[in-house]
Parts: C-alpha cells; sequence; structure tokens
C-alpha cells in the first residue's frame, strides 16, 4: 500500500479533488434546480444528460488520447470541466444545464481513462490490486467530502459553483507536474451484446437494473431531497450516506461472494437492497431511519456491481473477461441514463416517495430474475468460481480491464499455490 502511495501519491491526489468537484455540482444542481423553479422531469433530463456525455466519453477516450496523447486531453478536458462549473449559475436555462452536464458527463470519464492509464503504469503485478482499491476510496471519499463543502455558502448564489471549478484546476496541477506521459494504448474490443447475454443473462439483466439504482443515487438524489422538504445539511448527509455504505459494505460481502453460491448472494443483497428502499419510502419522514435507508441503498448495490461481474467471469474464459467487461459497462451505461428520467416521472406521479418506489421495483426485479435463473441453470461449485474484485460503478472499461487482469492474476496464483505439493 506504501509503496502504491509513494508512487502515485500526486495522481490519487488529483483525482480526490476531482471527485470532488464531481460530487459537489451533482448536489448542487438538484438544489440549485428547486430554487430557479425547475420541474422534477426538467431536473430528470438535466440529470441524465451526464450518463449520456460519461457513455461516450468512455468510448471515445482512448482514440483522442491516442491522437494527441495523455496530457493534451487531460489538461484541455480538465479545463473544460471547469469552465462548465462557473457557467452554471449564469445561465439557468434548462437547454444550457443539459448540455453541460452532457460536457461534464463526457470529459469527466475521458479524464478518468486518462488518470487509469497512468494509474496502471505507475502500478506493478504485486500491487495492482491495492492501486485499484486505493483509486476506488478516493473516488468515493471524494464524493462524501464533497457534500460537507455544500454546507460552507448559500446555494442561491455563485460561491458553491466557484469551488469545484476551482478543485478541478487545482486538481491538474499535482498530476501534471508530477507524472510522464504514458505510451499510447489499445483497449480491448468489447464483446457482442448478443455473445455476452448468452454468456450471462443475470448478469447482462443485472447490470442494465443497477445503472437506474445508480443513477437515482448519483443524480437523482439531491432532486429527492429538495421535493422532500430536506435542509442542504440534511440533503448533503443524506447523499453521503449512500457513497459511506458503499465504501463499508463492499468488502464483506465480496468476502462473502468468495465462499457460496453468486447467485443466491445476489438475491439476498438484492432484497436487502429492496427493503432499504421501502423503508426510505414509508418511512423517509424520519431523518434518521431516512439516512438508514441510504446507508443500506448504497451499500447494497455497489457490491452487487462487483458481484454481477464477478458472476459473469464465472462463466467465461480468461481471455474473454476484458472484452465483457466493456459490454457491461456498457449496458449499465444504458440503464443509468433512463434511470433519472423514470425516475423524475415517477416522482411526479406519487411524490417524493416515487425515489424509493423506483430503486425498490429494480431491486426486487432482481430478485425474482435472480431466484429465476437458479432453477434454469446449474450452479458452479464455489471452489471453482473465479476471484471476487471490488469495482466501482464510475470505472471505464480502462479500469475494468485492469481489474479484469488482477483477478485472472489472482486466480492463476491460487491455482498454483493449490496444485503446489
Amino acid at each position: 500500500m506504501l509503496q502504491v502511495l509513494s508512487s502515485a501519491w500526486a495522481l490519487l491526489l488529483g483525482m480526490s479533488l476531482l471527485m470532488v468537484g464531481n460530487g459537489m455540482q451533482g448536489t448542487l444542481l438538484g438544489i440549485r434546480g428547486e430554487i430557479e423553479g425547475f420541474s422534477t422531469l426538467e431536473m430528470s433530463i438535466v440529470m441524465s444528460a451526464y450518463f449520456l456525455g460519461f457513455l461516450g466519453g468512455s468510448r471515445m477516450a482512448p482514440g483522442m488520447i491516442r491522437r494527441v496523447g495523455h496530457v493534451r486531453v487531460f489538461a484541455a478536458l480538465a479545463s473544460l470541466i471547469s469552465a462548465v462549473m462557473i457557467l452554471y449559475p449564469t445561465i439557468t436555462e434548462v437547454w444550457l444545464w443539459t448540455l453541460g452536464r452532457v460536457l461534464i458527463g463526457f470529459c469527466f470519464s475521458a479524464v478518468y481513462v486518462t488518470a487509469e492509464s497512468w494509474l496502471n503504469n505507475a502500478a506493478t503485478n504485486e500491487n495492482r490490486g491495492q492501486a485499484l482499491s486505493l483509486y476506488m476510496i478516493v473516488q468515493t471519499a471524494g464524493i462524501v467530502v464533497s457534500q460537507a463543502l455544500l454546507l460552507t455558502a448559500d446555494p442561491s448564489g455563485y460561491v458553491l459553483f466557484v469551488i469545484p471549478s476551482i478543485l478541478v484546476s487545482i486538481a491538474i496541477t499535482p498530476i501534471l507536474l508530477s507524472i510522464s506521459p504514458t505510451p499510447a494504448f489499445e483497449t480491448t474490443k468489447p464483446m457482442s451484446l448478443r455473445e455476452l447475454v448468452g454468456y450471462s443473462p443475470l448478469g447482462c439483466v443485472g447490470m442494465f437494473l443497477l445503472g437506474g439504482v445508480f443513477a437515482a443515487q448519483f443524480g437523482m438524489a439531491s432532486v429527492y431531497g429538495t421535493k422532500a422538504g430536506l435542509s442542504v445539511a440534511e440533503i448533503s448527509t443524506f447523499v453521503a450516506m449512500f457513497f459511506v455504505g458503499a465504501v463499508l459494505l463492499q468488502y464483506p460481502i465480496g468476502w462473502i461472494s468468495d465462499r457460496m453460491d453468486r447467485r443466491f448472494l445476489i438475491l439476498i443483497v438484492s432484497a436487502v437492497g429492496a427493503g432499504g428502499s421501502v423503508l426510505g419510502m414509508l418511512l423517509g419522514g424520519q431523518f434518521t431511519l431516512l439516512l438508514a435507508s441510504a446507508f443500506i441503498v448504497g451499500g447494497m448495490s455497489n457490491p452487487l456491481y462487483s458481484l454481477l461481474i464477478a458472476h459473469t467471469n464465472d462463466f467465461l474464459q480468461h481471455e474473454d473477461m476484458a472484452a465483457a467487461s466493456g459490454g457491461l459497462i456498457f449496458i449499465n451505461g444504458l440503464g443509468a441514463i433512463l434511470g433519472p428520467i423514470i425516475t423524475g416521472y415517477m416522482m411526479d406521479v406519487v411524490g417524493p416517495a416515487g425515489f424509493y418506489l423506483f430503486t425498490g421495483v429494480l431491486f426486487v426485479a432482481l430478485v425474482f430474475y435472480a431466484a429465476y435463473r437458479s432453477t434454469v441453470r446449474k450452479s458452479i461449485p464455489v471452489d471453482e468460481t473465479g476471484a471476487y474484485v471490488a469495482v466501482a460503478p464510475s470505472y471505464t472499461p480502462l479500469a475494468m480491464e485492469y481489474a479484469q487482469e488482477y483477478a485472472i492474476e489472482t486466480e492463476l496464483s491460487e491455482e498454483n499455490t493449490t496444485s503446489t505439493p
């Protein structure tokens, strides 16, 4: 761990600042949209635009980097992020905010791809797992910290938009001054969706449903807070709890997944997530229980992401895992684009409780589908399953490839250890 920090501290510091800026602007827009009088449907469109841009950026970034290099892509797009953040309060129009969210999603995705290639270059086979874990912790911690910064100024003013812009600008400095450009890279061509569904129907359906859950957490949680009458401090705490749960429960669930049938664990975790949604829907008026529901939903959905990838890998050859990861991320991105729009519609129909109704329906659908798949396909013995690797929904296909490579290396190492007399 110390070796990773010594070789990549500047990159991790810069990424933490970028994530603070990203997390802050996402929540702030939900609060400011209510102040500006935007409807729930309008805000759902604005929020879904980020995921559209992110999906496009993750697919186009490798080509951009091959043409002009890591440094230019990183500096140019980070500067564009900073500029867009300042523009939000200048022209409070839905169309401008939607365009801004597409641009920011695109830019953040490409910046992540660049940073992830640098991180992989700084890591070795021995510490790549630790590097990926630190990267995930830094990303999640940045979003949690960003929620506290929302309390430093009035959301109806200009200052809270300036802070993330400054943080993103500062984030560029330690990275560009301490890291040399890495060679151009080639990403794996994604597996066709038809092939991927054939290998793991549960993995594909689950990733699509989880895309909606993640989009609700990251995009619509602050909108829910404003509609539910929460204060700015309460909204920031509420949003943070999703990500606190994600960090604290990722590894315990991962440990369990290597010791039992993963389809049954997917069913259990989804059922607990549904229970957390019901708790928020029925008792969300009590703030303590609302925080508990956010902790449960966030703590179940993020490990589910890793579980579904590990489950899919159990049916793949090693050489197909990296290709499959690109398809799974694409499917998840489609769900994320649709998630805020459907959430906004449901909140318009049934009120703020529609937020939790939406996540609850998705979790329940995953429970029933996992149960169905358990009846039509024989389970793989636990001692023949691959290694579980904790990954985050914000990972781009590039980081997913690195995570898959680490999973393969871990599995082969375990096989060699057990086969050695």
